[in-house]
């Protein structure tokens, strides 16, 4: 028996952590079920999401596999149980060092970066100028490009992704990305590779699509 997943998803326009789900789960060409929950209003918002999970957050991923089910919430948790579940999808680099950096990259992501998501939310399809930023902001900034660019000049030839071959720290950092084109962040020449790179995967093609369907219905 195929094991059947449905996926929990915010406002695409805006919901990074849904963003980061959605490209790991298609990355491993499972089919799925989307359920959309529309955020920014409450208290409908959160009384949806709850009747999926107690966490009261976005994304959830809902797994029925050989008449047994599973719910698994948080971004990073989803990416990592795909992986395990998945591994001809290959999300991890095989190398043990280059996986622990990998994961250290991703952790980084999930945990920082706070003013950088404050100062430069996601909005998906929008083109928007870059807003004075903090000093914060601008070193938070700087530190993932530096990150990248180490990781893509030592890994990057064997692929293109951070890490070679597209793995969960791209999808960890696929908002970013977005949020990178909607501001014009200024970025060296090998990121901008990257960023194009990342852009034009068929997620985020599709995930670019269904936000301006949101925009257009006004549910963002």
């Amino acid at each position: 028996m195929t094991a059947r997943y449905t996926l929990v998803l915010g406002t695409k326009d805006w919901s990074s952590w849904s963003l980061r789900a959605y490209v790991a789960l298609r990355a491993t060409g499972a089919p799925f079920e989307e359920v959309f929950v529309p955020l920014r209003q409450q208290p409908l918002t959160g009384d949806e999401i709850k009747k999926h999970s107690g966490a009261g957050r976005v994304p959830i991923l809902k797994i029925q596999d050989g008449g047994r089910s599973a719910t698994v919430w948080d971004s990073l948790a989803i990416c990592e149980t795909l992986a395990e579940r998945h591994p001809e999808a290959k999300l991890w680099p095989s190398d043990p060092f280059v996986r622990a950096e990998a994961r250290s990259c991703s952790a980084e992501m999930h945990s920082g970066f706070a003013d950088v998501r404050d100062q430069l939310s996601m909005d998906f399809v929008w083109r928007k100028p870059l807003p004075e930023l903090r000093e914060e902001t601008r070193l938070q900034l700087a530190r993932i490009l530096d990150a990248w660019s180490s990781a893509l000049e030592r890994f990057g030839q064997d692929g293109g992704y951070l890490f070679g071959g597209f793995s969960v720290a791209d999808c960890m950092y696929a908002p970013v990305v977005s949020r990178f084109v909607t501001y014009g962040v200024v970025v060296p020449e090998s990121v901008k590779a990257y960023l194009a790179r990342m852009m034009a995967l068929p997620a985020m093609k599709d995930w670019a699509v269904a936000s301006q369907q949101e925009v257009d219905a006004g549910l963002a």
